[in-house]
């Protein structure tokens, strides 16, 4: 694969051509988003955010940019779990309808102070550079066009010191887990996505692009290669999830 291009699924396209399809695909599920990740997950979502909210190391004050923030689990779950501590977040999206979706609960759950919400290209942030705490990633990654890129900018908008979390579906480090799983990623999610979203081919992607992703450890080297110090990275589920951190050095 030439280096301007990687994979939609299991599609290979232009950076551009993905960031496209991203973009036009995540509009056209953002009303069902939501209650299809309940369904996928049977709820565990919920907990697998929870979790890497509290492995998050905040303090008193930080400024957070939450990546491919969507409708605001992340940033909602921070607010809740560490009211006290006077947190800025900027959630930050590449498809509007996603954005505007995320403000309209956050307005049904009376969260406002202390939240900025921003259309924007993980690869190409609109917000200055050293002006960040925190860079965090949930389920985002997978969707970019150019990793590199994006860790890059990642790297760019933190202030010296400052964390990058990721957690992104991973690949599985048994076999019989593994088989299990891609009968459920192949056959059930994309009839779910039919039947919920009227959207079977979102869905299909969804478990094309977790194979096209790299290995854990692949994507450590990436992370390490964008400039952050420290990194590394822990398995949930045997796999099925990878949460993933570094350092910008001080």
């Amino acid at each position: 694969m030439k280096d301007d291009r990687t994979y939609f699924g299991f599609e290979e396209v232009s950076f551009s051509e993905k960031t496209k399809r991203v973009e036009s695909l995540f509009s056209d599920v953002a009303d069902h988003y939501d209650l299809m990740n309940d369904l996928m997950s049977f709820g565990m979502h919920r907990l697998w955010k929870k979790s890497f909210v509290h492995r998050l190391p905040l303090t008193e004050g930080q400024k957070i940019l939450d990546g491919a923030g969507g409708t605001g689990d992340i940033a909602f779950q921070i607010k809740k779990s560490y009211a006290h501590r006077n947190l800025e977040i900027v959630i930050c999206d590449l498809t509007f309808d996603m954005v505007q979706k995320g403000r309209d609960r956050a307005l049904n759950y009376g969260l406002i102070e202390g939240l900025q919400w921003c259309c924007g290209n993980a690869e190409e942030l609109p917000v200055p550079e050293n002006s960040f705490d925190l860079y965090t990633n949930v389920f985002g990654m997978r969707n970019i066009g150019n990793r590199s890129k994006a860790l890059k900018e990642a790297w760019r908008v933190l202030k010296p010191g400052g964390a990058f979390f990721c957690l992104e579906f991973s690949h599985v480090d048994s076999v019989y887990l593994a088989k299990a799983y891609d009968f459920y990623s192949f056959q059930a999610l994309p009839l779910i996505g039919r039947w919920v979203a009227k959207d079977q081919e979102a869905y299909q992607y969804l478990a094309e692009s977790i194979r096209t992703f790299p290995h854990q450890k692949k994507w450590q080297e990436e992370i390490q290669q964008a400039g952050f110090q420290k990194t590394q990275y822990e398995n949930w589920m045997g796999g099925i999830l990878a949460l993933h951190w570094g350092y910008k050095a001080v």
